[in-house]
């Protein structure tokens, strides 16, 4: 049987929560590395709508210049592509409405809802799915020197730090799997890893 030859790429990954069968519950992502770059995207563009290079970057500067300053004042922005509104938390937890001060309050960025419409113009294209044959995970997380060999390439690559993204992204583990093994690289009497935090994430160097 001829193998499909179109539709999602998608990959299979094991899942930190075990099944009724006592082994790992497995999901899916679409396959690592499919990626396109703004400028690639602008190329995209110019090829399929006749859109002058450089006109979507444009665009999209003028809207998050304009559509910024009225979510900072807490408008919620309805666009073709989705709603964005800005996002709230608490600095404590608090029981009463009473307790709560202007100082207490954050602002967590910005939270997207794309609606519909990005599901109705992707069935447009929509052609199932393909499976890619990716990395196992637990057969790599087995394999220490290897492991270690992968990340000492990705900090070389990437100018001697690297974050849980990164290290996913080129040793094809999950990210939560490579998040795991980057913290266990920081512990111990001889950590290989210095982990700082970097706003919501974290960078790891070499102690």
């Amino acid at each position: 049987m001829p193998k499909k030859n179109s539709g999602i790429w998608y990959e299979v990954h094991p899942t930190p929560v075990k099944g009724s069968d006592g082994r790992n519950l497995m999901y899916v992502r679409p396959k690592s590395g499919m990626k396109l770059t703004m400028k690639e995207l602008e190329e995209k563009c110019e090829f399929y709508n006749a859109l002058r290079y450089g006109e979507l970057s444009r665009a999209f500067d003028a809207f998050i210049r304009v559509a910024g300053r009225f979510l900072a004042e807490g408008y919620r922005i309805e666009t073709p592509i989705g709603s964005f509104a800005p996002k709230l938390s608490l600095a404590k937890q608090v029981t009463s409405a009473d307790e709560v001060k202007d100082r207490d309050v954050r602002l967590d960025g910005v939270e997207y809802n794309p609606g519909k419409l990005w599901n109705e113009e992707m069935r447009k294209w929509h052609d199932g799915f393909r499976r890619y044959q990716n990395t196992d995970t637990q057969e790599l997380l087995a394999d220490k020197e290897k492991l270690e060999q992968l990340m000492r390439e990705c900090l070389q690559k990437h100018h001697g730090y690297i974050t849980a993204g990164m290290f996913s992204s080129y040793s094809g583990l999950t990210l939560y799997s490579a998040r795991k093994q980057l913290n266990e690289w920081t512990k111990g009497e001889n950590p290989k890893l210095l982990k700082t935090p970097r706003g919501k994430e974290h960078i790891y160097t070499e102690v």
